[in-house]
């Protein structure tokens, strides 16, 4: 289906969002999660973007999601929104930020592998260039923030191993869902059940909260509202318009974000070893979203669709 270039343009839009709010989740995390054990980060974090997406339905007024959707949204929401954030959170408590980075980072791979067996998701060989060329990137950035120092443990690294796999499989789950219910259901849903598989961790939650600082909780808050409630629906916008292991591919520019805003908001200047990473990234990035050749026939042939935005 052949969209014009105002429609194909708002999805990448939807994924720049994404990747900067996300990229701005990691920076936040190392200052909240000084305050907030892992579970109990994840259920506030996961409370906070849930009321948030339950009043944005509620005013537009978006009903349940259809049976057809639901099997992806709780997939998704046990895995990606509550398994995948106490995972993380838990391995980044035990290993350096540049470890953490490497071994997540293995999850668009997986997204690209898993979309090709159960979606069907065709992988060209600019998709399989592009990744290849910024997860070399990935690792320099990784290898270079961990030069610094740092200790790492084996249960660390298979948490991070174990986030990037529910990741992976979240997101796959998800693909079908998006194209039965609106990004905003699939999303506030999915966050909600999240919110449901970390209850566990509620009474960690109000205990370390009486003793958080102020600037902890705002962080936590802000972790729900931006880079779950809003990032989470603008990836799920994207994700309904495009391919699943193209859209993975994206997250690639998030180490270099990281990069660019621990520099910006901590102080902590990059080396030209790892500035080189982050360029890899982001090259990496424009090669695997770039658009191969149409052939003229083809171009002739295909029919404009007239009504683009119907288009889940």
């Amino acid at each position: 289906m052949d969209l014009s270039p105002r429609h194909r343009l708002l999805p990448t839009a939807a994924a720049v969002v994404t990747v900067l709010l996300w990229a701005s989740a990691f920076v936040v995390i190392r200052t909240a999660g000084d305050a907030y054990s892992p579970g109990a980060l994840a259920l506030g974090r996961l409370l906070a973007g849930g009321l948030t997406l339950a009043v944005l339905c509620a005013i537009r007024r978006e009903g349940w999601p259809p049976r057809g959707a639901w099997p992806g949204i709780l997939v998704s929401g046990v895995l990606w929104f509550g398994f995948y954030m106490v995972a993380l959170n838990w391995g980044e408590q035990r290993v350096d930020a540049g470890t953490a980075a490497l071994v997540v980072n293995v999850g668009p791979l997986l997204i690209a592998l898993f979309a090709a067996r159960f979606l069907g998701d065709p992988m060209p060989p600019r998709l399989l260039a592009g990744m290849a060329v910024s997860f070399t990137g990935a690792v320099i950035v990784g290898l270079s923030m961990s030069a610094g120092g740092g200790g790492s443990s084996v249960l660390g690294v298979v948490a991070c191993l174990l986030a990037a796999v529910a990741y992976a499989a979240g997101v796959v789950a998800q693909k079908p869902a998006v194209a039965r219910a609106s990004a905003l259901q699939v999303t506030t849903f999915g966050c909600l059940i999240g919110a449901v598989a970390c209850l566990p961790f509620t009474g960690r939650l109000i205990s370390e909260a009486s003793g958080a600082p102020l600037s902890a909780t705002l962080g936590m808050v802000y972790l729900g509202v931006f880079p779950t409630a809003l990032a989470f629906t603008a990836w799920a916008y994207a994700l309904a318009r495009t391919s699943a292991a193209k859209l993975g591919a994206t997250t690639y520019a998030v180490p270099a974000l990281v990069v660019l805003m621990s520099w910006l908001a901590l102080g902590e200047v990059p080396g030209p070893v790892m500035l080189g990473g982050g360029l890899l990234c982001l090259a990496g990035v424009a090669v695997a979203r770039s658009r191969g050749r149409t052939a003229p026939a083809q171009v002739a042939d295909a029919a404009p669709d007239p009504d683009p935005d119907r288009v889940r």
